[in-house]
């Protein structure tokens, strides 16, 4: 009888997460029988790859980022949230236990519902780290279910984490890392780059409507940047499918001009500010970016995370906003700067435009960002690491795949 997995997680970029790793483990052990509770969002992840969504999902006002902003709760509560946590409690309960095993991303709430499935479980803790504090500080609920015998292992996302748990005194820890990255291939996409121009990414995120919102911010930064630096810079924009579908409106708002990716204004000195803009070259609009304008969390990470420099502003949020851009600053060290202390204004724009030229030509700035990428948040390979940890406790032998075979299986990244 094949062994059966039960992917649980808690936010949309935990459901990316575990994404990847499905795909590894489809490739590695077709026969593992997998499906899923997401208990944030509709679990689109998931769904993009057939994966069966068990018990209820709904999309609430907060996106699951009430610890942004705690009057989001309100918001969803008056949505239905008890209703929707009960009924995903019942399924929980209902589906765990037919299980071999869970697998849980995200924190206390996605691995406290693996336990109380009944079944052996593996952490995968992909949002917390030790790198925000210093000391990864954990709630008694969380230390109590990761004690717990049925928790098999603790994955977390950087060697830091790892190390800084070890020495608390968890035992069964292993570093992961971040399953996206072994995805973050170029895949030879015409991006209509200039030779020894410096191109710059504009990341506003995956989240609708607040993209709509944040990448209207960005393309005022290109005109305050084109302003300042002329054309010695191009901007090319990473968008999913549904901005890309309102970009006509968007420019109309702002009173640019859009025709087939294209993005244009004419500026009062005869300048023209240009964004070409693509929902299907995340990969190598990323990989051959001289910096990022980052508006996003797990798409920020993986750029940081092959040495790319981030300059944040801050949105309204509800994920990307200030106290959102603060964190990802103690996150990623000095690969990420962040303009501003609240929502961006004009002025949070013009002083943005200043950081991008200052940092653009600062060689020695950009070689540190290298290696800062790669100490803070690790190596590729997370994906298999992960999948295999999953195989060794079913006690399932993975099938033999040859790594430029799985190369070849690879999709494109959306952010």
């Amino acid at each position: 009888m094949p062994k059966r997995v039960l992917f649980i997680s808690n936010g949309h970029g935990e459901d990316n997460h575990s994404a990847y790793v499905i795909r590894t483990l489809r490739e590695l052990a077709p026969d593992v029988e997998i499906a899923a509770i997401p208990i944030v969002g509709e679990g689109n992840a998931y769904r993009r790859l057939g994966v069966p969504i068990l018990g209820p999902t709904k999309v609430l006002p907060s996106g699951g980022f009430t610890y942004v902003n705690r009057w989001l709760l309100v918001r969803d509560i008056r949505a239905g949230l008890l209703g929707l946590t009960w009924r995903q409690f019942r399924a929980i309960r209902h589906y765990g236990p037919q299980y071999d095993l869970v697998h849980a991303t995200g924190d206390s709430v996605g691995q406290t519902c693996a336990y109380l499935t009944g079944r052996p479980f593996i952490s995968f803790i992909s949002c917390l780290s030790a790198l925000y504090e210093g000391r990864l500080q954990t709630d008694f609920v969380m230390r109590f279910v990761v004690r717990s015998s049925r928790c098999q292992a603790i994955v977390t996302r950087d060697p830091y984490t790892a190390e800084d748990l070890a020495k608390q005194g968890f035992d069964k820890v292993h570093y992961g890392g971040i399953p996206s990255l072994d995805w973050l291939l170029p895949h030879g996409k015409d991006l209509s780059l200039k030779p020894e121009v410096p191109m710059v990414a504009l990341l506003p995120g995956s989240r609708m409507p607040e993209a709509v919102r944040n990448f209207k911010l960005q393309i005022q930064f290109v005109e305050e940047s084109v302003r300042l630096i002329g054309h010695d810079v191009q901007f090319r924009a990473a968008l999913v499918p549904a901005l890309m579908a309102e970009i006509g409106a968007l420019a109309a708002e702002v009173n640019w001009n859009y025709k087939t990716g294209r993005l244009w204004r004419q500026l009062e000195d005869g300048t023209i500010a240009e964004i070409l803009c693509y929902d299907d070259a995340f990969n190598d609009i990323v990989y051959h970016t001289t910096l990022v304008i980052g508006m996003a969390g797990l798409a920020v990470d993986q750029a940081v995370a092959i040495g790319k420099p981030v300059i944040q502003i801050p949105g309204e949020g509800p994920q990307f906003n200030y106290a959102f851009a603060e964190a990802q600053d103690r996150l990623l060290g000095l690969s990420a700067q962040t303009i501003g202390t609240g929502p961006a204004n004009h002025e949070t724009l013009k002083e943005a435009a200043q950081c991008l030229q200052k940092t653009l030509y600062d060689k020695a700035y950009l070689s540190a960002c290298v290696d800062n990428g790669r100490a803070r948040l690790g190596i590729p390979g997370a994906s298999k690491r992960i999948a295999q940890l999953i195989l060794d406790h079913l006690q399932v032998e993975p099938m033999r795949v040859s790594a430029n075979a799985m190369k070849q299986k690879r999709g494109t990244i959306t952010p």
